[in-house]
């Protein structure tokens, strides 16, 4: 298989276009090897700062990206470890959204401006993964909340708004994927933008409210799992008086 899809593509394209036939080729990536995401890397690390996107960065380097989505649409993540596959979904679904968010690029304020009455922009038919064509609600709510039922994965995965946990500046990869998963975790719910305990209420994000069930109908008890000593031990002294509200969802575009 490999060395058929290189010399096919030796013929079509020439000697220069090995590497980039070799980046193409599904069989490059063996079942049980980890997924080379530097394509995305070297966008991310360019392109994000302190979760604001530059999405103008992005626009120019577009056909970079679209290097990167083709790469994993020629992968069966059926055939990666769990963690791989885990963090191939989170990269898709961030790197699709950026997609997504360029088709309107320049002249959108909010993901939103993409959907309509009909059609929210997560039901868009647009997301191409081992020859299927997906929405980025069926690869978060079908595959990532079921398969893998980790609360951590929304703080993962990025919606391109601005309460949104931030986009971060770096692929999520197999070997350090429960590391990463931790860290924005504790990161967003430390964030004093995310959180504001007033009186006896604690004002979350509405995430917690939307998918109540992932953390177990319980936030407080999320939050104290994750929650830096100063405010773990306000939110416990607190007690059962403690009340719960959310916090309105900004969903302007997380640009620069």
């Amino acid at each position: 298989m490999k060395l058929h899809c290189a010399a096919s593509s030796i013929l079509r394209f020439g000697l220069t276009s090995i590497l980039v036939a070799g980046f193409l080729c599904p069989s490059l990536v063996a079942a049980g090897e980890p997924v080379d995401h530097a394509v995305f890397g070297e966008l991310l690390g360019k392109y994000v700062k302190n979760g604001r996107v530059d999405y103008a960065g992005f626009k120019a380097e577009e056909s970079k990206l679209e290097q990167y989505l083709a790469f994993l649409e020629k992968i069966d993540p059926e055939t990666l470890g769990r963690n791989e596959q885990y963090a191939f979904y989170i990269n898709a679904y961030n790197a699709w959204t950026i997609k997504l968010v360029l088709t309107g690029y320049p002249g959108l304020t909010s993901i939103k401006d993409l959907g309509s009455i009909l059609q929210s922009p997560w039901s868009k038919e647009f997301v191409r993964i081992n020859g299927k064509t997906l929405t980025l609600d069926d690869v978060e709510q079908r595959v990532l909340r079921p398969r893998f039922k980790d609360p951590r994965v929304h703080f993962a995965i990025n919606c391109a708004s601005k309460s949104c946990p931030p986009l971060g500046s770096e692929p999520y990869l197999g070997a350090t994927l429960d590391a990463q998963l931790d860290r924005v975790t504790r990161d967003f719910v430390n964030a004093s933008a995310n959180y504001r305990l007033d009186g006896d209420t604690l004002w979350i994000s509405s995430i917690f409210k939307w998918y109540s069930e992932d953390f177990d109908n319980d936030p407080v008890g999320y939050y104290l799992r994750y929650a830096e000593p100063s405010l773990k031990s306000a939110l416990l002294e607190k007690g059962k008086r403690l009340k719960v509200k959310y916090l309105d969802y900004d969903w302007s575009l997380n640009g620069v």
